[in-house]
């Protein structure tokens, strides 16, 4: 089964900023799409869009035909309208798989689907940070080192307004002394979200070969294995006589 996946960005920072641009000459968006093409293969069909995009990049039709929408943001979460939000949660609860990356836990959709407020607290400092498998045997965590290092990456700390992670991949500790639940699995409706924390735009985070096998291992966990549909809605059952 071929998985089709849409990877949106907010691509707010590219465009604006010199050193991001340079660090991802084709957009935040373009690198993960690619790292999911490297890893993947033929197993997946992937698309970009972004939120300059007619109707923010996520029009009815483009979501009636993915899998897995990989959603990246950071500066412009309150610009994407109720609607277009309503429209992706629909989905998700109908059992198309989302993962939500770095910032894009203030996203509305993930504050919609958690139902908290997601805040964590965040310093940037270019710190070295370790991403420490506590579930190895989840399939997400398939062929990613113990721990996985990277370099330098914004800091990221708990406590993390989240709701209990249905299941915990990954924490992350920082070398000024901050940790981070940073792979986080949930199940919402039909559907499944996984929150992965690494990958500031000031760092070449999504060209990290292990990022990019977490993600690709994301996708493959977060495709739904009987299609997607509508959300369960249930009917009133007339009382027996």
């Amino acid at each position: 089964m071929i998985v089709n996946v849409t990877v949106w960005g907010e691509n707010y920072h590219e465009p604006r900023e010199e050193d991001v641009r340079r660090r991802y000459p084709d957009g935040i968006h373009g690198a993960i799409a690619a790292g999911l093409a490297e890893h993947l293969g033929d197993r997946v069909k992937v698309r970009t869009s972004v939120l300059g995009d007619p109707e923010c990049g996520l029009p009815e039709k483009d979501l009636s035909e993915t899998d897995v929408l990989a959603w990246w943001g950071h500066m412009a979460h309150e610009e994407v309208p109720d609607e277009v939000v309503e429209r992706v949660r629909q989905r998700v609860l109908g059992g198309m798989g989302l993962l939500v990356l770095h910032s894009g836990h203030y996203s509305k959709i993930f504050r919609a689907l958690m139902g908290t407020t997601c805040t964590v607290n965040w310093r940037d400092a270019g710190e070295r940070e370790l991403v420490w498998t506590v579930n190895p045997a989840h399939p997400i965590a398939r062929d990613v080192p113990h721990p996985l290092v990277i370099d330098q990456d914004e800091t990221y700390g708990e406590p993390f307004g989240i709701p209990e992670p249905d299941e915990l991949v990954f924490i992350s500790s920082f070398s000024g002394g901050e940790v981070f639940r940073s792979g986080c699995c949930y199940r919402r409706g039909n559907g499944r979200v996984f929150y992965f924390s690494p990958g500031d735009q000031g760092y070449p985070v999504y060209h990290h070969p292990d990022v990019r096998r977490v993600l690709a291992n994301a996708v493959l966990w977060a495709a739904p294995e009987n299609g997607t549909g509508e959300p369960l809605r249930n009917a009133h059952i007339p009382a027996p006589r």
